[in-house]
């Protein structure tokens, strides 16, 4: 899985995160940490993507509703990293 998101410039971005991330976070909570603030964004299978060059890819609202909002910060949670470093998550 991958998130996609719609820049302000109106180029695409494919967020695709780490094995190691994935190991105490969610794909929303990378997503969230990682798109810009409030951009919408999409979790999709990755084999759905457009066989074409980035640049001529547009969300033209067939993805449906999102999946999410960025959110303020990015970074992870304290907590989420605390409990990671603990070794009690991942």
């Amino acid at each position: 899985m991958v998130v996609i998101y719609e820049k302000p410039d109106n180029s695409i971005s494919v967020l695709t995160p780490t094995q190691e991330a994935l190991s105490f976070a969610t794909i929303q909570q990378i997503a969230e940490k990682d798109v810009p603030h409030n951009l919408p964004y999409w979790i999709v299978d990755e084999t759905t993507l457009p066989d074409a060059p980035i640049e001529y890819w547009q969300l033209d609202g067939t993805q449906g509703e999102p999946d999410g909002f960025g959110g303020e910060s990015n970074e992870f949670d304290a907590e989420l990293l605390e409990k990671f470093k603990q070794g009690i998550i991942g």
